[in-house]
């Protein structure tokens, strides 16, 4: 996910995709415990893309403020 994608979307979105993004999460360490992950890529990448979205939450916060 681009940091672009993710100022476009609004605060409800923001936060259905970061609870969707921390079950994935959460499935994806799973796999990787029981060494049924194929691509270990995916556990970096849906890291970066939930600081992304908390990045853009905390700015919205402070902007707000």
């Amino acid at each position: 996910m681009k940091a672009k994608q993710v100022h476009d979307m609004s605060d409800a979105e923001l936060e259905a995709k970061l609870a969707e993004l921390k079950a994935e999460l959460f499935n994806l360490r799973f796999s990787h415990a029981t060494h049924q992950l194929t691509n270990p890529m995916q556990l970096k990448n849906t890291k970066r893309d939930i600081a992304r979205i908390k990045t853009v939450m905390t700015e919205r916060a402070k902007k707000q403020a």
